[in-house]
């Protein structure tokens, strides 16, 4: 008696839902176009966004502040030649520029936040070399050995030769070593196959360690298994930290909005409390220069590193462009073409906004 009634169900569910597709079928169709959808404006859409209130903050931070116990374990890892994989649901930003900023001090610490649209690699592979280079001329030269006579630029080099660099036996491995932090290593500008490889090649250097974190749930399809047991040699830990993804969201685009054409001062605002002192700083001494100058196209970068190495910000040409490649890549700075020939540099804001904003750094 079960099993016919059963059936009876089934056949009752099937009969009506072919009896819709029937009337549906006469029915009359709406003419309305997705096109004809009035979108809220993108700016408008994040301020109401921001205005939400968050929840559970202080349980978010005692969750965060409890894994400061796992920092040692980390760093043994470190040591031991493994790279760091943070996984689990919550921005882990905060969490990894904790553990940088407390536990890795002895190393140096390259930083790349993943979640931007589009990242050079080759940008991010000089600035670990030009910092690897400044560790191995403080060395006693018995261990950096002849390696570093007639040293090229590192702007000048191949990405092969950046790579043997960072791989090469100029001292013992602990002693100089470089961490690399990766914000979201499977983020849109990170997540083709051959950035993946390069990423996967500068991580088996000798001298290179990796911490990074991913939020995708197919992430791992990203990597075959010599990338994620030999050049990654990944140490998988789940941290979950239920904090909203702030920083992350400012840089993909919302549904629900259509995109404005000028930049909000609160987004750039929050960008660039997301960089550090440093590359502030010099945004700062580029947006001094605009509001000072109203009339020019942009500063030169010769000026720029001329007034930001009066200042002790950045020692090199390197580092300025390491900068100023952030900038571009958050859409902060633009470069246009000066009168006389020469690229120069600009902040995409009215003078208004641009006031605004220096005030708030």
């Amino acid at each position: 008696m079960e099993d016919n009634d059963i059936d009876e169900e089934e056949f009752e569910f099937s009969r009506n839902y072919f009896l819709a597709k029937e009337s549906g079928k006469s029915g009359k169709k709406s003419a309305r176009k997705i096109s004809e959808i009035d979108l809220v404006d993108e700016q408008d859409l994040r301020a109401e966004v921001s205005n939400i209130e968050p929840k559970h903050e202080k349980e978010i931070a005692s969750l965060i502040n409890s894994y400061k116990s796992l920092y040692n374990e980390w760093v043994f890892e470190l040591r031991y030649g493994f790279g760091l994989l943070m996984y689990g649901f919550g921005s882990k930003k905060t969490l990894l520029e904790d553990f940088a900023s407390t536990a890795l001090t002895e190393y140096n610490v390259i930083v790349v936040n993943g979640y931007l649209q589009s990242i050079n690699l080759k940008q991010v592979a000089m600035a670990m070399a030009e910092v690897l280079w400044d560790e191995l001329k403080m060395q006693p030269r018995s261990t950096s050995g002849g390696l570093l006579k007639d040293q090229q630029p590192f702007n000048s080099r191949s990405m092969d030769d950046l790579i043997a660099f960072l791989d090469g036996p100029h001292a013992a491995e602990n002693e100089c070593l470089v961490c690399l932090v990766i914000h979201n290593i499977d983020g849109p500008g990170l997540r083709d196959s051959d950035t993946q490889h390069l990423l996967a090649r500068i991580a088996a250097c000798s001298h290179v360690r990796v911490v990074a974190s991913m939020d995708h749930v197919n992430a791992p399809l990203l990597w075959d298994k010599k990338m994620v047991h030999v050049q990654f040699n990944w140490c998988w830990h789940h941290v979950p930290t239920f904090a909203p993804y702030k920083i992350e969201g400012v840089f993909h685009p919302l549904i629900l909005a259509h995109g404005g054409t000028s930049q909000s001062v609160k987004t750039a605002s929050i960008v660039l409390q997301s960089l550090t002192p440093n590359a502030q700083s010099v945004f700062k001494v580029l947006a001094q220069h605009q509001l000072a100058h109203p009339d020019e196209e942009g500063m030169g970068i010769d000026a720029l590193f001329t007034s930001c190495r009066e200042r002790f910000l950045v020692s090199s040409l390197v580092t300025l462009n390491s900068h100023l490649t952030e900038f571009k890549d958050h859409e902060l700075v633009k470069i246009r073409r000066h009168s006389d020939g020469q690229d120069c540099l600009y902040i995409p804001l009215s003078k208004d906004a641009l006031e605004k904003l220096q005030l708030d750094l």
